[in-house]
């Protein structure tokens, strides 16, 4: 008999989206029973068979027992409607909470334009070194993990505690990113991306990126200085 699910969730290649790894981590926290479906990217809004699927014409894209949900943090926010652990319980952790999540979805595009994730590229910076911009995008994200882990962390290793949330899911693909520049971080910061990228559900996306078909890379990523 066929596995029964709940709907699907629309991605892009997990090589290089991090948008949709931010909503498949949600997805997988709290529990929800869809399958994936992936939609091979090819860069610079020209993957043109979105617009038949996903509203925005963008991944990823969640149907989940007649609901339609786009954009990653409408995604998260309806993931904890189902799981709320998946916020901090205490209000003022999860006010901050909510607010870097917010600041991390619609912030740092020096960073992200500059350091594109690519999970085939590891610890090799970038030749032509990072521009001001960059390394303020860089300083300021770094800022919000250190302020968050002294202030909400307890004995982590996550920023609210000691399991992954929303805000773990947002920050992740930065965790990827930081480790394929060989972007320098404090001892805090270190052991923060370590241990998201250590999660289960990191390394199943790692896993499930590496078997992905060579045809799906892209140039654009692979050969980055």
């Amino acid at each position: 008999m066929a596995d029964v699910h709940d709907g699907r969730l629309v991605i892009g290649t997990r090589r290089y989206s991090s948008w949709s790894l931010r909503g498949w981590l949600a997805v997988r926290l709290a529990g929800l029973n869809v399958v994936d479906q992936v939609v091979p990217l090819r860069g610079g809004g020209q993957t043109f068979e979105l617009r038949e699927i996903s509203p925005n014409g963008l991944v990823p894209y969640l149907e989940h027992k007649e609901a339609r949900i786009w954009e990653s943090l409408a995604i998260c926010e309806y993931c904890a409607e189902i799981s709320p652990a998946l916020w901090p319980e205490n209000r003022l952790a999860r006010a901050w909470a909510r607010s870097i999540s917010a600041q991390m979805h619609g912030g740092f595009p020096a960073l992200r334009q500059a350091l594109p994730m690519n999970l085939g590229r590891r610890m090799r910076p970038r030749a032509d070194g990072l521009s001001e911009d960059v390394q303020a995008d860089i300083a300021a994200l770094l800022d919000v993990w250190e302020r968050t882990l002294d202030a909400f962390s307890g004995q982590g290793p996550y920023l609210f505690g000691p399991e992954m949330g929303i805000a773990d899911a947002m920050f992740a693909p930065i965790a990827t990113r930081f480790y394929s520049y060989g972007v320098e971080l404090t001892d805090a910061t270190q052991a923060y991306s370590n241990a998201v990228r250590a999660h289960p559900l990191m390394k199943e996306w790692a896993r499930l990126a590496e078997a992905e078909p060579q045809a799906w890379q892209l140039e654009r990523y692979e050969s980055l200085s």
